[in-house]
C-alpha cells in the first residue's frame, strides 16, 4: 500500500510555495514555540477546515476537531479525554485569549442524531458521542411540521450554544471568562454559501459577520 499520491503532490506544492513564503515564520515557531491567541474547536468534516475558513498562517490557531465540534462537560474521572486535554493545554499552557466553537451547515453528526440513524458499528461510537447534544435538542423541541433543513439548522446552532455552556463547566475556563481574560464565541459556517455567522450573546441569535466582504465577492443578496 502506497502513501496517497494526492498528499505527495500537495506536499510538493507546499515545499515550492507556502514553505518558501513563510519559512522564516516556521523557523521562528520551531525555535520559540507556538503562542496562538485563538483556539478553534471545529468539526472533523473535510469541508470545514478552520485554517482555510479563517485564512490562518502557521502558529495562529490552536485547533481541535471532532465529530460535530462538541465539548463534553467537565468530568475529572481519570478517563482519557482528548477534547478536555486539548482544552486544558490551550487555556493553561498556551493561555489563549479566545475559544471559538465553529459549527457548520449540513453536519453529518447532527443529522445522524436527528434521524436516529442505525449504528455504523457494534461500538456505536457516533451514537454515544452525539448523545451530548440531547440537551440542545430539548431546547429546539420536536421537529413537527418544520422542514428537515430548517430543523437541522436550528439543531446545529442550538448545539453550539450548549457547547459554550459545557465549556463554562471547566473551572479554568469559567474563572478566566469571569475575569474577562478569556472570551468564548460560537460561529456557524454555511458550506454552500460561505457565509459566517457569530452568536450575539445579547440577542441569542447568529448574526452574519464580514457581510460586506461576502457581498463584494458574490454580489448583494437578492430578495
Amino acid at each position: 500500500m502506497s502513501f496517497p499520491q494526492r498528499l505527495v503532490e500537495g506536499y510538493g506544492n507546499f515545499l515550492s510555495g507556502r514553505l518558501i513564503e513563510e519559512q522564516s515564520r516556521y523557523r521562528e515557531l520551531a525555535e520559540k514555540g507556538q503562542s496562538p491567541e485563538i483556539m478553534v474547536i471545529g468539526c472533523c468534516d473535510s469541508r470545514v477546515s478552520p485554517e482555510v475558513v479563517f485564512d490562518a498562517h502557521p502558529g495562529e490557531l490552536f485547533v481541535v476537531r471532532n465529530v460535530a465540534n462538541l465539548v463534553p462537560p467537565y468530568t475529572p474521572d481519570g478517563a482519557q479525554r482528548a477534547v478536555s486535554a486539548a482544552l486544558e493545554f490551550a487555556v493553561q499552557a498556551l493561555k489563549v485569549k479566545h475559544i471559538v466553537v465553529l459549527g457548520h451547515a449540513q453536519c453529518g453528526g447532527i443529522r445522524a442524531f436527528a434521524e436516529d440513524s442505525a449504528p455504523l458499528s457494534p461500538g456505536d461510537f457516533i451514537g454515544h458521542w452525539m448523545a451530548l447534544i440531547a440537551p440542545a435538542a430539548k431546547t429546539v423541541g420536536p421537529r413537527g411540521e418544520r422542514p428537515m433543513a430548517d430543523y437541522l439548522t436550528q439543531l446545529e446552532q442550538a448545539s453550539l450554544v450548549k457547547t459554550l455552556d459545557n465549556l463554562m463547566t471547566f473551572p479554568c475556563v469559567r474563572i478566566l471568562a469571569e475575569r474577562k481574560k478569556l472570551e468564548l464565541h460560537a460561529a456557524y459556517f454555511g458550506v454552500a454559501t460561505g457565509k459566517l455567522s457569530v452568536l450575539n450573546p445579547e440577542t441569542d441569535t447568529f448574526e452574519p459577520v464580514a457581510q460586506n466582504y461576502h457581498d463584494r465577492v458574490f454580489g448583494e443578496p437578492r430578495f
